[in-house]
């Protein structure tokens, strides 16, 4: 079972920047398409963006154009570069495989705080 370890959450302003890392055990990382979820207080987790194993990335709307996903595959870490933050992107900040959290609910990392405020 891979185990998913979230990092690099904190407290910015409004229009930082912040940098997450997801470290994946598990030896075939590298064929995965893996995902960053976040869940807000009072709401449901949601998918933000995904990475497929050959790297072609996607985003929901409200991110596009201020996050990037990627991924360092001899590491097993997937990245999320956050710029232009916004109070509505404060959350805890997740990192799964979508297929499983699809077919199984997934077994999720302890996340990462992320908190936009002045």
């Amino acid at each position: 079972q891979v185990q998913l370890v979230e990092s690099g959450g904190g407290l910015v302003q409004p229009g930082g920047s912040l940098r997450l890392s997801c470290l994946a055990s598990g030896s075939i990382f590298s064929f995965y398409t893996m995902g960053w979820y976040r869940q807000a207080p009072g709401k449901q987790r949601e998918l933000v963006a995904t990475i497929t194993s050959d790297g072609s990335t996607n985003y929901t709307n409200s991110v596009k154009g201020r996050f990037t996903i990627s991924r360092d595959n001899a590491k097993k870490t997937v990245y999320l570069q956050m710029n232009s933050l916004k109070p509505e992107d404060t959350a805890v900040y997740y990192c799964n495989n979508p297929a499983v959290v699809r077919r199984t609910g997934g077994s999720w990392g302890q996340g990462t705080q992320v908190v936009v405020s002045s």
